[in-house]
């Protein structure tokens, strides 16, 4: 007998067009499958908690980071695995799993893919796949049109990115952490649980470890177009050949909780989704949600750190 899946699938998401029949009729061949469709009147959460009810043995996400994130929201915490199709503009979560982002490579993982526990994280109310960004990221991400994001896929959020850096403004971030309180001016905050290469103000560290039970704060505090091109090239190299990054206006540190305070108010994101805007807590559940991938990553540990080079900091250990 077939073990039962239950299928979330979101229509709009910019590759799913015309691909259900195909993905169903694979899918079937390992398993007893129940679709459940996203809708204007019911969205990926709804659709989740319907799937969940049907008794699966693995629940399957096919869209984007949004969708993902809220189908993974209602397996959190439980034994029952996700499996991810990913059929959106980022993919972010995919990417940073090495989950296949073909269509055959993911409907061939969702099938014979192994478990693997991840951390997952809390803020404003609501869980945390990725990262919580804070500044300039948020902004960009944020008014990025379905509309652009469809037709131009990433390029839509660098074509969006330039625009906003015209605008920059710096603001006065109060980091407090489980342990200290740090302060200093920056442009751009990202706590990342994970994070692929393309999330570029995430990678201060030498990587985002998505299994170790703490989070990686990013700072970045470049002021202009000209350092903001020549931060986002740094990162970039210093991700792809796997160091931390050494430019003065990076800083990063691993947290198990952080609260972000700014000054003025900043929009955050969470996932890629508007979430409200500063002050937001940001707290690691280690190991919290098991996902289907090719192959289980290699055991690592990031305990990296570099403040130095921040515009006015100041860093004060928390009484004990």
């Amino acid at each position: 007998m077939k073990p039962r899946a239950a299928l979330v699938w979101n229509p709009v998401a910019g590759a799913a067009r015309d691909e259900l029949p195909t993905v169903v009729s694979e899918l079937e061949q390992t398993y007893e499958l129940a679709v459940f469709e996203t809708s204007p009147e019911r969205d990926a959460d709804a659709c989740a908690a319907a799937a969940l009810a049907s008794d699966p043995a693995v629940v399957i996400a096919a869209g984007g980071d949004g969708t993902v994130s809220l189908v993974a929201s209602r397996l959190i915490g439980g034994e029952v695995p996700l499996a991810v199709l990913p059929r959106g503009t980022a993919n972010s979560f995919a990417r940073a799993l090495s989950i296949p982002l073909d269509l055959a490579g993911a409907l061939e993982n969702a099938c014979k893919g192994q478990p693997h526990a991840i951390d997952t994280a809390r803020a404003a109310g609501r869980s945390v796949l990725l990262f919580a960004s804070v500044g300039f990221h948020a902004a960009a991400i944020g008014e990025t049109s379905r509309e652009a994001k469809n037709r131009w896929g990433l390029l839509a959020y660098i074509a969006t990115g330039l625009q906003r850096i015209a605008e920059l403004e710096p603001f006065a971030l109060e980091l407090e952490t489980e342990s200290e309180i740090i302060r200093c001016k920056v442009t751009n905050v990202a706590v990342a649980n994970l994070a692929p290469l393309h999330t570029l103000f995430a990678q201060g560290p030498t990587a985002v470890c998505g299994d170790d039970g703490k989070l990686d704060v990013t700072l970045i505090a470049f002021d202009g177009l000209g350092s903001g091109i020549g931060t986002a090239l740094h990162l970039y190299r210093s991700g792809l050949s796997q160091n931390p990054a050494s430019r003065d206006d990076i800083g990063f540190l691993p947290v198990t909780r952080a609260t972000l305070r700014t000054d003025p108010p900043q929009r955050v994101l969470i996932d890629g989704e508007d979430v409200g805007e500063t002050p937001v807590t940001v707290e690691c559940v280690p190991r919290s949600l098991k996902v289907l991938v090719p192959a289980a990553p290699p055991s690592q540990s990031c305990d990296e750190r570099k403040l130095d080079g921040l515009p006015e900091l100041e860093v004060e250990p928390k009484d004990e």
